[in-house]
C-alpha cells in the first residue's frame, strides 16, 4: 500500500511537474509574442513617422528649388532619387512629375463631346493625345475614350464604346456613374472597360490632375517617349528620341525651343499652346523601412502659387 501511494505521488509530482512547464512555455510564448508584437508596431510607427518626415522634406526641396527656375527639367535635383540611412533603416524618396503626363480629366468636355478642333475647346488635343497614346500601348483607344468621357459627363447618354448610370447599376456591387471629374487615378479601376492590367499600363503616362484647369500642359523636358510621340502623329520614335537626347544636354528654357530640335520646327509651331517646360504638380513617395517593417507614403502636391496644396494622400 505504502508502495502504492508513493508510486501515485510520483505520478502526481511528474503531471504537475509537466503541467508547470507547459505554462511557463506558454507564458514564455506569449510573453515573446507580445513583445514581438509591440516591437512590430512601434517600428511601424516610427517608419510612418519617417515616411512622413520625407514627403515634409520633399516638399521643402520643391518649394525651395522650383521658383529659382523657369523650367522644370529632369536635370534639377527633386528628379533623383534619393536613399537616406537611418539608425535603425532607411528612407527612400522620389519624386514625378505629373506635367509629364496626360491628364485623364482633360479627354473630354462636361459635355461629353470630342471637339473636332474647329471650335476652339482646347479638349481636342488631349483627346488625339489619348487615342494616340492607347495605341501605342495596344489598348482599345476608342472605347476606353468613350468610357473615360461618359464618366467624367454631365448626362446620361452612353457613347457607343462607354457607359452611364444603367450600366453601371447593373454591377455587382451596384455603382455610380460620377459624371464629374476623376479625383484619384484609382478611380480608373470601376470605370468600363479598365481592367487591373489597363490601370497598370496607363499609370506612368497618365493622371487626372489639374482636377479643374481648362487645360493640363505637358512638360517637353520630362515628358517620356510614350507621351512625346503621342503629342502629334508626325512625331516618331526616332524623333522623340532626338527630343530625349537633345533635352539630356539643353533643357527647353521655352516653348519654342522644342523647334531647335532637327525635324521639329514645323510641328513645334502648331503644339506652342499644348505644352509648358515648368511643372507645379508633383507626386512624392517616401518608403521607410525599419527592422525590417515597411511604411509607406504616396502624397500629390501642387505648388501653384501661395503654399503647397496637398490633392492626394496615400499611407500603405
Amino acid at each position: 500500500m505504502r508502495n502504492d501511494r508513493r508510486g501515485f505521488a510520483l505520478v502526481l509530482t511528474l503531471v504537475v511537474t509537466a503541467l508547470l512547464i507547459a505554462l511557463v512555455a506558454e507564458f514564455v510564448t506569449q510573453v515573446y509574442v507580445d513583445t514581438t508584437a509591440r516591437q512590430s508596431y512601434v517600428d511601424s510607427q516610427k517608419g510612418s513617422l519617417l515616411a512622413e518626415s520625407g514627403i515634409t522634406g520633399a516638399v521643402a526641396l520643391l518649394q525651395f528649388m522650383l521658383p529659382k527656375k523657369s523650367y522644370s527639367s529632369l536635370h534639377d535635383p527633386w528628379a533623383k532619387p534619393l536613399e537616406i540611412p537611418e539608425e535603425s533603416g532607411t528612407l527612400r524618396l522620389s519624386i514625378e512629375d505629373e506635367s509629364a503626363k496626360l491628364s485623364l480629366n482633360h479627354i473630354a468636355g462636361s459635355n461629353g463631346v470630342f471637339n473636332t478642333g474647329t471650335s476652339g475647346d482646347t479638349t481636342e488635343a488631349y483627346y488625339g493625345t489619348a487615342m494616340r497614346l492607347f495605341r501605342q500601348l495596344k489598348l482599345p483607344a476608342g472605347d476606353l475614350c468613350d468610357a473615360i468621357a461618359d464618366w467624367v459627363d454631365l448626362d446620361n447618354i452612353p457613347k457607343p464604346g462607354g457607359a452611364e448610370q444603367e450600366w453601371y447599376a447593373s454591377r455587382k456591387p451596384p455603382l455610380l456613374a460620377k459624371n464629374r471629374p476623376f479625383d484619384t487615378f484609382e478611380e480608373l479601376a470601376v470605370v468600363k472597360g479598365f481592367s487591373s492590367d489597363t490601370v497598370d499600363k496607363l499609370r506612368p503616362f497618365t493622371t487626372v490632375y489639374p482636377v479643374n484647369s481648362p487645360s493640363a500642359l505637358i512638360n517637353i523636358n520630362t515628358a517620356p517617349r510614350e507621351i512625346l510621340t503621342a503629342l502629334d502623329e508626325r512625331i516618331s520614335e526616332s524623333l522623340a528620341d532626338q527630343i530625349i537626347d537633345y533635352r539630356k544636354s539643353t533643357p527647353f528654357k521655352n516653348n519654342a525651343d522644342l523647334g531647335n530640335v532637327p525635324g521639329m520646327n514645323l510641328i513645334a509651331t502648331g503644339l506652342l499652346t499644348r505644352i509648358t517646360v515648368k511643372s507645379s504638380i508633383f507626386r512624392i513617395r517616401a518608403e521607410a523601412q525599419v527592422n525590417g517593417t515597411l511604411r509607406g507614403v504616396e502624397s500629390v502636391v501642387s505648388f501653384t502659387g501661395g503654399a503647397p496644396q496637398t490633392l492626394y494622400w496615400r499611407e500603405y
